[in-house]
């Protein structure tokens, strides 16, 4: 059997008068914001996207989805995820398992990490125990700290049958 694993990271600014979108799972923020970004912003499912072009040196998210690209203009990121594991069958591989850890202060992530991984899982075509979601705060350190933004570390086990 052949593996391979990549990593993905992803941040994205905290605004009012956006959607807060995790796991292709809408959240409300205490505070009623959301994340900034080109597309819905979800940077758990753009970690997830960079972790499985990388492990197939496939390069990131933004090579295959140009922010200045008016088709992504406030994509559903689980649509551009779909496209994303299009590129990896095509290329013979399948999806072992992924990993991830969201770095948020708020809102409390703990609630909804089955729905996220479901949603993920669904559209990955595996099992949502292939699909690890994690939730961290920052202790109030650095710009997730001070809830600026929320962040997300993905990593991606892929194997060739």
């Amino acid at each position: 059997m052949h593996l391979r694993i990549g990593n993905g990271y992803d941040i994205h600014r905290l605004v009012p008068g956006r959607p807060l979108i995790l796991g292709g799972v809408r959240l409300e923020h205490p505070d009623g914001l959301g994340l900034d970004g080109h597309s819905d912003a979800d940077v758990l499912v753009h970690a997830l996207m960079d972790a499985l072009l990388g492990a197939l040196s496939l390069g990131d998210i933004g090579l295959h989805f140009p922010p200045e690209d008016p088709r992504w203009k406030g994509a559903d990121s689980l649509v551009l995820l779909e496209q994303v594991v299009s590129l990896v069958r095509e290329r013979g591989w399948q999806v072992l398992n992924l990993d991830t850890v969201v770095v948020a202060e708020r809102p409390k992530l703990k609630p909804h990490i089955a729905a996220m991984r479901a949603a993920i899982a669904a559209r990955l075509g595996v099992e949502p125990d292939q699909v690890g979601v994690k939730a961290t705060t920052n202790e109030r350190l650095g710009p997730t700290g001070r809830e600026e933004g929320i962040a997300c570390h993905a990593v991606a086990l892929l194997h060739k049958p």
